[in-house]
């Protein structure tokens, strides 16, 4: 049979459906809220970033998932601080939630929750994406810059910094710049992303004062 276009097109997307499907029916299985926590799940098997009594700061954290999967590793004397323009439903004594700007925090704010430092940073904060690579492929990147400036700000000495990227052609810039501050920086690319997908995780473990 020989396929039009519009018949191409609608193959394509009815399979990228029957993979989300499959991602988000797992996640509602387990009690998350989005296919999101399976990429965390991947790196904490891996590299096991966040331990019992961590801190854990969640940039990008709506609309939760990777956030209540911290709360299960955390234990009663651990804390989970997420942070997003968006909301996040998550009812939990060890949560605390600021609806802001990343770009617009402040030490206040975490000391208005009585935290100072932070054992882990988390960022799965991603651009509004246009279709021109390059330019999502910076706007990620800057995004990635100022996780790392409060990484360096808020992290205890030894901490553990994870954040998503769009690959291109500043990623070797950005891991040399993240290496200054980290004692270990690699990349990682979780099988539950899309295939297509050109997201990538910063795992950088080791924070050097």
């Amino acid at each position: 049979m020989v396929l039009q276009n519009k018949d191409v097109k609608i193959k394509v997307v009815m399979s990228k459906n029957k993979w989300f499907d499959k991602w988000s029916k797992k996640a509602k299985e387990k009690g998350f809220p989005a296919r999101s926590v399976f990429k965390l799940m991947e790196i904490q098997e891996k590299y096991k970033i966040i331990k019992k009594r961590n801190t854990v700061l969640d940039l990008g954290a709506s609309p939760g998932s990777w956030s209540k999967y911290a709360l299960n590793i955390i234990g009663e004397k651990g804390k989970v601080v997420g942070v997003d323009l968006l909301p996040v439903k998550i009812s939990h004594p060890n949560f605390y939630f600021l609806q802001k700007d990343v770009f617009e925090l402040e030490k206040t704010d975490f000391e208005s929750l009585n935290i100072n430092k932070f054992d882990v940073i988390l960022s799965d904060m991603a651009p509004k994406t246009t279709g021109e690579r390059f330019g999502d492929h910076v706007r990620s990147v800057r995004l990635v810059e100022k996780a790392l400036e409060l990484a360096i700000d808020y992290l205890k000495n030894g901490g553990s910094f994870v954040a998503k990227v769009f690959e291109g052609e500043k990623l070797p810039e950005l891991k040399k710049q993240i290496e200054k501050y980290f004692k270990s920086v690699k990349f990682f690319k979780t099988k539950s992303s899309r295939k297509e997908s050109r997201e990538i995780f910063i795992i950088a473990q080791g924070l050097k004062k």
